[in-house]
């Protein structure tokens, strides 16, 4: 396997105002993506999240230290041409939300569930105007259809950069709601966090810690606290 990276080659990343929005040139030069598209963004914080990064790399470019980058990347090359695919996807989790599966056992378990995701399920039929039914065990109870409708209208309305940055904070969280609660701040993204964590917090109490799984849960922390970021500098 080959070991080569592209090298730095220019002296300065900066932000450029265009009529369609923002992007970042090199040296004058605009960057494009992978698919050699023009680095278009929605943001001037977008832009300068984006310009720190290619100016923070030194000889060498090292992509995994470009998060901002890659998520707009997606945005443009994925999110934009197949937008409404991604939007039925992602509204598909509602309709087998994490926080309706309840255990029925043990009581401090289905207790924990209640006071933690009941006031997100509360929410979200406030605010979002959808009230999905906590069921108990693993089988799949199809949620209100009206329900559902009202929160596939508002994945849609997500333009190309707040979806590709919502994809991440419901694959992560296994929530649409968590993801909603997040975008729109019902509480700060780590508490968010560690709500959707909950049923792994509770067997790492019961069987002990397990190295490697905190590792990764650690990993996908920082992806989601990075794509809270990123939505909310994408609108």
């Amino acid at each position: 396997m080959s070991d080569w990276k592209p090298k730095r080659f220019w002296k300065q990343a900066a932000v450029a105002e265009m009529a369609e929005g923002y992007t970042v040139e090199l040296d004058g030069r605009q960057v494009r993506t992978p698919a050699k598209e023009p680095l278009l963004l929605p943001t001037r914080a977008l832009a300068e999240a984006i310009a720190a990064e290619w100016d923070a790399q030194e000889k060498e470019v090292d992509p995994t230290s470009m998060p901002y980058t890659r998520t707009a990347n997606a945005a443009i090359d994925k999110v934009r041409i197949q937008h409404g695919e991604v939007a039925d996807m992602l509204a598909a989790y509602g309709d087998s939300d994490l926080l309706c599966y309840r255990a029925d056992s043990p009581a401090e378990l289905t207790e924990r569930q209640a006071l933690s995701w009941d006031p997100v399920l509360d929410w979200a039929a406030e605010t979002l105007g959808a009230r999905l039914l906590p069921v108990q065990g693993v089988m799949h109870q199809a949620q209100p259809a009206s329900a559902i409708e009202t929160l596939t209208r508002q994945v849609h309305a997500l333009n190309p950069f707040q979806l590709a940055a919502f994809h991440d904070l419901v694959s992560l969280s296994g929530s649409l709601v968590l993801g909603f609660a997040a975008a729109l701040n019902w509480r700060e993204a780590d508490e968010i966090w560690q709500i959707s964590r909950l049923d792994e917090t509770w067997q790492e109490e019961q069987w002990g810690p397990d190295e490697e799984a905190r590792a990764l849960a650690a990993l996908k922390r920082v992806a989601f606290l990075h794509a809270k970021a990123v939505y909310d500098i994408s609108t």
